[in-house]
Order: structure tokens, then sequence, then C-alpha cells
């Protein structure tokens, strides 16, 4: 119609929803990691990327199958480059100048995802990229290449007729180990332009299509359809960043929200929101502490966390806690 400037995604109904009493690990790309600091902001028992940012599905199948068989790292597998010790399958956020310490932290976090992984109900995927890179001495594909020089990789792009089956595999085996878990899918907005235009396009329908299957082929996955919200709702270079890469927090906020009501009840809802307005007032920094009125205000703000925590005993509020008290008299 005439007054009609944009198209809506209409509302998903999925078959569960999801309280701040379960379990649930964020995996996948950067986006992923978006959704997680949401979770983990409201209090949610939520985990990210045991492995740092992950954007091929089959590296995502590698890694679940890895938690699963509680697979720890040995010193021969982490290689030395640009002064830093680091490893093939870890973000370089894992790398270290000492080898016994970028060991540890790779392993730690493999450990923690490991146990994790035992009392998992949700598992959210976001798929970034079609393209990945094999390294050329070994065959294997690598989750990160650290910057080293390209002639040690091939580049290629994968298709759904080999992500479905990884995927699924990996999935199956998650659930049979966790009969109640459900994994949400979703395909990152993210623009890979570093592929190219036309590359990208090709990536994400590969990536879209490899999600399709898996939530028409098993009943414990779902979509989300994140992709659909920023480039078929939104629409708009105006809610990007500046790179014109990201979508920026508009758009997540938008996406969030979508998230919000295909997920969480009523009363849910409203705890969020409550939450959020402590956060939010944790963040807040007083020109006069010293102040009578600033005082109440933190009297307030501890009195609120102490009533959540009356009727949600599990919800963790020691950061918030801890600076409202720093600043009382």
């Amino acid at each position: 119609m005439a007054d009609q400037f944009r198209t809506k995604v209409p509302t998903f109904s999925y078959p569960f929803q999801f309280t701040h009493q379960q379990s649930i690990l964020c995996y996948g790309s950067c986006f992923a990691e978006h959704m997680a600091r949401r979770l983990q902001d409201r209090k949610f028992k939520a985990q990210l990327n045991p492995f740092g940012i992950t954007y091929h599905p089959m590296q995502i199948a590698t890694g679940i199958s890895d938690l699963l068989q509680k697979r720890s790292l040995s010193s021969a597998e982490l290689f030395q480059h640009n002064q830093l010790w680091q490893a093939f399958d870890f973000h370089s956020h894992f790398s270290h100048p000492e080898r016994e310490v970028a060991l540890r932290q790779m392993n730690e976090s493999l450990g923690s995802a490991a146990h994790f992984v035992q009392q998992l109900e949700l598992l959210i995927v976001t798929l970034g990229t079609a393209y990945g890179f094999i390294e050329r001495e070994s065959g294997r594909m690598v989750n990160n290449c650290h910057k080293l020089p390209a002639d040690h990789f091939v580049r290629q792009r994968f298709g759904p007729e080999e992500m479905i089956p990884a995927l699924e595999k990996a999935f199956q085996g998650l659930q049979k180990e966790r009969p109640g878990l459900q994994v949400l899918l979703t395909v990152s907005p993210v623009r890979h332009l570093k592929d190219g235009m036309v590359e990208n396009q090709r990536s994400k329908a590969a990536l879209l299509l490899t999600a399709a299957d898996l939530a028409e082929r098993l009943a414990f996955v779902h979509y989300f359809p994140a992709y659909e919200l920023v480039m078929d709702d939104l629409r708009d270079y105006r809610f990007y960043e500046t790179d014109m890469v990201h979508p920026n927090k508009l758009a997540v906020d938008y996406i969030w929200s979508y998230f919000q009501q295909s997920f969480f009840d009523e009363p849910t809802q409203q705890l969020n929101a409550k939450i959020e307005k402590i956060k939010q007032a944790s963040e807040h920094r007083p020109f006069h502490p010293d102040t009578e009125k600033h005082q109440a205000f933190l009297q307030t703000q501890i009195a609120k966390i102490r009533d959540i925590q009356v009727k949600y005993p599990g919800l963790d509020f020691s950061q918030e806690q801890q600076i409202f008290a720093n600043q009382l008299l």
C-alpha cells in the first residue's frame, strides 16, 4: 500500500521459550557475540565461543565434536608466529608470547565449555561464511589463519552438501548427550565484503540453504531470521557501522527486540527490564557521589537487587553490588 515504506519480517512461532534458569551456549561469528553479551548482561547463564569467534560451519561442527570428546590441546599443536604462540583452532585472543600460558588458556576454555555442555539446554549457532581456509601442508581446515602468508592456505567455498552432514552429525551427537536440547540456527547479517560482493551473496545463500535444510531434518533445530531482519526489514545503510559491514547498535537492538518477543514470556521480559535498569544505574558516574541524593540512589539499587534475588536466587549481581558498595559512605 502507498503508506507502507518497508517490509516487516513476521514473528516466527517456536515450540519453546527459555528463562534465566537455562544454560545457553552461543557459538559462531561475531554476531553470536552480540547476542551472548545481551544475554549475559541480563544475567542469563550464557557462555560464548569456546574457541573464540568461529565463522565457518565446518569448524563449528568440529568444535562441538571436540567438546563432546572432552579434547585437550597438546603443546605440539601450537606454533610460533610474530612472537606469539598460536593454534589454528583458536582465535588470536588466546595467543601469548609464552607457550605454556597460551596452552593453558586454550585448555581452560575447552575444559570450561566441555563441562558447561553437560548441562546445556539451548545452543545458539550463528553461521558467518561458507568460505574456509585449508592449510596446504596438513590438508586440514583452520579456524584462524593468524596472519600467516596467504600461500600457506587454499581458500575454498563449501556447499550445503558438505556443511549439512557435518552440522547434522554434530547436533545429533550433542542432542544424544543432552536429550532436551534445542538448537537455534541463524545466519550472520555481517557482510564479508573482503570476499567480494558477489561472493559474499553466494556464501550467505549457501549458509541459508544449510540452515533451512537442518531445520527441516531435525525437530530440535530451529531457524531465527537475523539475516532477514537486517537485509529485508531494516534494509538501509543507516543501520550499519561506518565500515558498511557490521550492523550497528540500532540494528542489534531491533534484532534483540524480535528475539525477546520470540523466546521470552511476559515475566521474563519484565525481569529483563528490571535488570537492564540496574545495570544502567551501575554504569552511572555521579558528579557528586557524597550527596544524600546519590547515597539514597545507591541504597535503592541495592534494595532492588535484594528483591530480585529473593525471587531469583541464582542470578549473579556481584559486579553491580560491588560498584554500589564502593560508593557508599
